[in-house]
Parts: structure tokens; sequence; C-alpha cells
């Protein structure tokens, strides 16, 4: 009885073991993808604020402000993502406000890509009027508006989750994870609708700009630019997919988790972290600007 008494701590201490090894390399790979992710950035952010006339431009405008608001929804889901892993407790307003933060940055996403392929449009299908329509102040005004949207659906939960929740709740800590502060099903009503319209809007803005720039682009005998631009909007549509792609997350979280402890974390490096990582690549080497400080840095 002793025997099989000890062999059963020595099989739990090894999972145990086990267990936490795998922590620590999840937590390397993704601090070390990230610090990779920071490096891009900054030589990006470096061209940006060094060359006047990118700094002016509505494109660069909005391609900065995507690259900084990935930047911010990782970081926020990293922290997130380790204290649950760790099990990590915190008050439940610090929880709702760092939830409430992630789900605007990750809303944001489809917005900006949105707006890109509209200026991609503009530059292509009214040249002559697209220093008139795409203007640096206007490209602040569609950001402001942009996270103005996005927060409107979350202000609509808080409202609901206070009117729902005791006063007491406010002073408990918690493990912070999004389906613990789902007390009401008006919250998962306003969720669902607010992603399904926002993706199905975001996905005929893409489809349309990109049928119309392809179009200039046959229509012109040496249409380059307009070729460029079709295939730069086909990237925000392929990146739109992706994100559309991360939503699954939510239900592999739910049904596969009691078979594979770590699928909350596979999913959020997989679906999360790598399309944002790759933001960088794919917009800073194909730009003649952004490539070239690029190739300087790594050379």
């Amino acid at each position: 009885m002793v025997n099989s008494t000890d062999s059963n701590s020595n099989i739990t201490a090894r999972i145990n073991t086990s267990t936490h090894l795998i922590k620590i390399s999840c937590f390397a790979v993704m601090l070390t993808l990230f610090c990779i992710f920071l490096y891009f950035m900054a030589i990006i952010l470096n061209a940006f604020f060094t060359v006047p006339h990118v700094r002016e431009n509505p494109r660069y405008m909005l391609f900065i402000h995507m690259l900084v608001n990935d930047l911010a929804y990782l970081a926020v889901s990293f922290f997130l993502s380790m204290s649950v892993m760790y099990m990590v407790y915190m008050p439940v307003p610090i929880c709702y406000t760092v939830v409430t933060f992630s789900t605007c940055a990750f809303r944001i996403t489809p917005y900006n890509l949105a707006a890109m392929s509209l200026e991609r449009y503009a530059a292509i299908c009214h040249p002559l009027r697209h220093a008139e329509l795409c203007t640096a102040q206007r490209s602040s005004i569609a950001i402001a508006i942009m996270w103005t949207v996005g927060f409107i659906p979350q202000l609509a939960d808080l409202i609901a989750f206070c009117f729902t929740v005791e006063k007491r709740v406010f002073s408990l800590s918690i493990i912070c994870n999004w389906p613990l502060l789902i007390v009401n099903e008006v919250q998962v009503v306003l969720r669902t609708v607010t992603i399904v319209i926002s993706y199905i809007m975001v996905g005929l803005i893409i489809s349309y700009t990109y049928i119309k720039v392809i179009l200039v682009a046959r229509r012109i005998a040496s249409g380059k630019s307009a070729s460029k631009a079709g295939k730069t909007v086909l990237l925000h549509a392929f990146q739109l997919m992706l994100c559309i792609l991360s939503l699954s997350s939510t239900y592999t979280d739910k049904y596969l988790s009691p078979y594979f402890y770590y699928t909350p974390l596979v999913n959020f490096f997989l679906l999360m972290c790598i399309p944002r990582f790759i933001s960088p690549l794919i917009y800073g080497i194909r730009d003649e600007v952004l490539g070239k400080h690029m190739r300087h840095a790594c050379s």
C-alpha cells in the first residue's frame, strides 16, 4: 500500500513537472516571437517618424495604427493568457477593464483592414480625388470612429453586466477570463450580433474594393500600381479570413479543453498571435520605403 502511494506520488510529481516545463516552453516561444514582432515594429515606426512624406501619408497612418493596435492586443492577450495559465486572481473591475480593451482591440483589426482597402480603392479608382478624399486629418477621424464603434458594444455589455450582478461581485477576485464575465444572455447576443454585422460589412467592403481595383488594372495597359493595389486588398481579405477563423477558438476552447488542457494556449498562439506577427513582414517587405528600412536594419 505504501509502495502504491509512493508510486502515485511520483507519477503526480512527474506530471506536474512536465506541465510546468510545457508552460515555460510556451511562455518562452511566445515571448521570443513577441520580441521579434517588437523589433520589426520598431524599424517600421522609425521609418514612419523619420521620413516626412510617410508620416503624412494616410495609407501609412492606417498601417501604423493597425500595428500599434495589434501590439496592444497581443500584449494584453498575452498577459491574460499567462494569468489564466498560472491561476492569477485579479479584482473583477480590473479584469473587466482589461477584457474590454482586449475585445475592442480585436474588433478594430477588421475595421482597419476595411479602411485600408477603401484608401487603395480611392487611390486607384479615383486618382484625381485621392489627395482630397484621403488626408491625414480624415485618417485620424477614421481611426477615432473605429474605436468609437468598437467600444459601443462593450458599453452595452457593461450596462447588462452591472444590472445583472450583485454589487458584492465587484469586490471579488477571479481568474480573468471572458466566459467568467458572462452573466446575462444579452451579453452573448450582443457579442454575436456585433461580430456577424462587423464581418459581413467588412467582407463586403473588401470584396467591392478588390473587384473595382482589379477591373481598373485590366483596363489600364500598364496597370502595375493597380495590380499591386489589388494584391494588397487581397492580403486584407486573407487577414480578414484569419480574423474570422480566430472566432472558432471560442468553440474549440469549450469543447476540446476537457480533452486537451492546452487548447486555449494553442488557439491563442495559432489563431491570435501568428496572423498579427506576420503583418509587419507582409506589408513592410512589400512597401518600397518600409522594405528599404527593414532590409537595411537586417543587413
